[in-house]
């Protein structure tokens, strides 16, 4: 698998942008900058896309990705979530008052995006890849992402704090690659990130104690104002399977 992280992080700044992984230029998961980070010809081609809840640095993008591709494509974009995060969704951004509705844009026969909601631990299966959404300890219908193609595995869990169920799910899957988790805040900010279900170093450190021995762990959702300090501390604890998603465009294949 291609995962492109069109951006990583935690905020947006010049030279920063919010969450998107693009699997194969087919599968993104969340829409943060999907818009803004990729051509729009790039967009077109995305398949299926999964929201791992509806804070705004995750779905922002999604008007703008279906203001770019309207009437381009000749198959809706796909998307997958929770019902709580697509309620919100379509309350407050695809209201008719913030953004079109875009479910029903150029017709309900013919949309633009269509939603379906997941279950939690119960597979789908789009196209190539097969994929299990699980709880996080996230608001807002808060879920990571087990992703498997070709007998390869990666997990996705941006945002959560301090977690259980998807570590536990995850120790019975063959050939799992890599792990994109997050550390958003430093140490000093702790009480921050427990308020809002975030991790700075000191809990990562811990948490990977749950996770699956010996893989890769790749940290995004840096809040940029905090990615010095960040960087610093992680560099501290001498965890060499910790990489720091600190630039945006870049690609790792698994």
């Amino acid at each position: 698998m291609l995962v492109k992280v069109i951006g990583g992080h935690g905020g947006v700044s010049p030279g920063y942008k919010a969450t998107s992984y693009l699997i194969d230029g087919k599968l993104l998961i969340d829409a943060g900058s999907v818009a803004s980070g990729i051509q729009i010809d790039a967009q077109i081609l995305i398949d299926h896309i999964l929201i791992s809840h509806s804070h705004l640095d995750h779905i922002s993008d999604l008007a703008f990705l279906a203001d770019n591709c309207f009437g381009l494509k000749g198959a809706p974009f796909e998307i997958y979530a929770s019902t709580k995060a697509k309620n919100n969704i379509m309350n407050h951004l695809l209201n008719d008052e913030i953004w079109p509705d875009f479910t029903a844009l150029p017709s309900k026969g013919n949309p633009t995006l269509q939603f379906h909601e997941f279950d939690g631990e119960k597979s789908l299966q789009l196209g190539e890849y097969k994929v299990t959404p699980v709880k996080v300890n996230h608001p807002a219908g808060g879920h990571g992402f087990i992703v498997e193609k070709n007998n390869s595995a990666i997990i996705f869990t941006q945002d959560t704090g301090p977690t259980e169920r998807i570590w536990e799910v995850s120790k019975s899957i063959k050939n799992l690659k890599a792990i994109f988790t997050e550390v958003s805040f430093p140490n000093a900010l702790i009480q921050v990130a427990i308020d809002s279900f975030h991790h700075t170093p000191s809990t990562i450190s811990e948490e990977i104690k749950k996770m699956p021995p010996n893989v890769p762990i790749f940290l995004g959702h840096l809040k940029p104002n905090y990615q010095t300090q960040i960087f610093k501390e992680i560099d501290e604890l001498g965890c060499e399977r910790f990489s720091l998603l600190g630039n945006d465009n870049t690609s790792f294949v698994f």
